[in-house]
């Protein structure tokens, strides 16, 4: 079951701006996310969090050279959220 969908947007690896949404999923097991970028398909591990889902695709992300992430939350399961949302800033690690 959807249970978020966060906005993430920075520069892919040829330094294209893009902005794409990540599926955040719960199940009894936790959450798990999913993003989409052209060819590429990244997906999270199953975490307690959804700060953890994130992290984890974000540092995927940026070991494939993406750069200058940042999410906001825009639904939660049917609320529109993202007016409201503050920017999180992902560093590079």
């Amino acid at each position: 079951m959807v249970y978020e969908i966060h906005h993430l947007e920075g520069f892919d690896p040829l330094l294209r701006m893009y902005s794409r949404n990540v599926i955040v999923e719960v199940d009894e097991n936790g959450y798990m996310g999913r993003f989409g970028y052209e060819g590429l398909k990244v997906q999270s591990s199953e975490y307690p969090t959804v700060e953890e889902v994130l992290g984890d695709i974000i540092r995927k992300l940026q070991k494939k050279g993406f750069t200058d992430l940042r999410s906001r939350v825009n639904f939660r399961d049917d609320r529109y959220l993202a007016e409201r949302e503050p920017w999180i800033d992902y560093k590079a690690s």
